[in-house]
């Protein structure tokens, strides 16, 4: 699954870039029937519905000429919106001082899930602070991080 991710980003990236957007992440979830393909942009000035139109058609003609994907599946073209998911340690480190909740990829000191105040990465680890305990988690067991939205 990582090296698809890994496949996908590398095509998908240079088209979202050279329209002017920063390719935030992307999220595939296979499926015999109908998979998903989920792909995040930002800019500046924040993404409109006719931004993410435009990247659509660019992408699925990226993807209609490369074929990576097996099978049928559905591309959604989204803004990171106020709970921004966070996919490598650059966003760690981007967001650190904001508090994110993390799942993580089975148990991990007897924990599934952490929400605290990022402190970005040290060592391939992501800082936590949960109610004043520091946690280092390797960043290869967590398996999703959103940012929680100032209310």
């Amino acid at each position: 699954m990582e090296r698809m991710q890994h496949t996908l980003t590398a095509l998908i990236e240079p088209a979202v870039t050279a329209m002017g957007y920063e390719l935030v992440g992307l999220e595939y979830r296979p499926s015999r029937r109908n998979g998903l393909l989920r792909v995040y942009i930002d800019a500046p000035a924040g993404i409109t519905l006719a931004d993410c139109e435009a990247v659509s058609h660019q992408v699925s003609g990226v993807l209609d000429v490369e074929d990576p994907i097996q099978g049928s599946y559905r591309l959604e073209i989204s803004s990171p919106g106020v709970d921004r998911p966070l996919f490598n340690a650059l966003d760690f480190e981007r967001f650190a001082g904001a508090e994110a909740r993390v799942r993580l990829h089975g148990l991990w000191e007897g924990r599934r899930k952490l929400c605290g105040i990022l402190h970005g990465v040290q060592d391939g680890c992501v800082m936590i602070e949960e109610h004043g305990t520091h946690y280092a988690v390797p960043l290869e067991r967590i398996d999703k991080a959103n940012l929680v939205p100032d209310v």
